[in-house]
């Protein structure tokens, strides 16, 4: 019964903090997401989708960006339609960065940080970025593409403590085997 396996396809990736205290430079957090093709699984990304971009085909992008924390609910929310992702690409890794603009900030500085990842009302995954508190990023999960076709998810968090150009280049090796 194999071939009735739909797999995921369409996937909401939400993250939310509180504003910094008064006084204090605002807290400004970024989900990305890295495609990687078939050819090249765990070098660099063929294209990343954050604030102010998103996918060449339109299947992957940011629905909410804010720069900090003030939003009502989920103050980021990314879109990840994978079920209309062209087939050659086999990864998709999805990470949080700390905008490092004028002081330097890790998890542990954020307040009230959350993360959900789900497909329609199945909860994928849920963190408060506690494993991770003094990075300045972090690989949430990872969407691999099956050989039948069908996408499935690997959770896990992993801390980087790059700045965010060089975090983006290396966040797919974070669940290489």
């Amino acid at each position: 019964m194999n071939g009735l396996k739909k797999g995921i396809r369409k996937v909401e990736v939400g993250l939310k903090w509180d504003p910094s205290p008064t006084g204090e430079p605002p807290t400004d957090l970024d989900i990305v997401a890295a495609t990687y093709l078939e050819s090249d699984p765990y070098g660099v990304p063929s294209y990343v989708v954050y604030f102010d971009s998103r996918s060449p085909d339109g299947t992957i992008y940011l629905n909410r960006d804010s720069k900090d924390g003030k939003g009502f609910g989920w103050d980021e929310v990314m879109t990840l339609e994978l079920d209309r992702l062209n087939s050659r690409y086999t990864r998709v890794v999805v990470g949080i960065v700390i905008q490092q603009p004028s002081t330097h900030r890790t998890f542990v500085g954020v307040i009230n940080p959350g993360l959900r990842i789900r497909e329609g009302y199945t909860v994928l995954a849920e963190d408060d970025f506690g494993d991770v508190l003094g990075s300045t990023a972090a690989a949430v999960g990872e969407f691999v593409r099956e050989d039948s076709g069908t996408w499935t998810f690997r959770p896990g968090i992993h801390g980087f403590e790059d700045d965010p150009a060089t975090f983006i280049r290396s966040m797919g090796q974070a669940h290489q085997p």
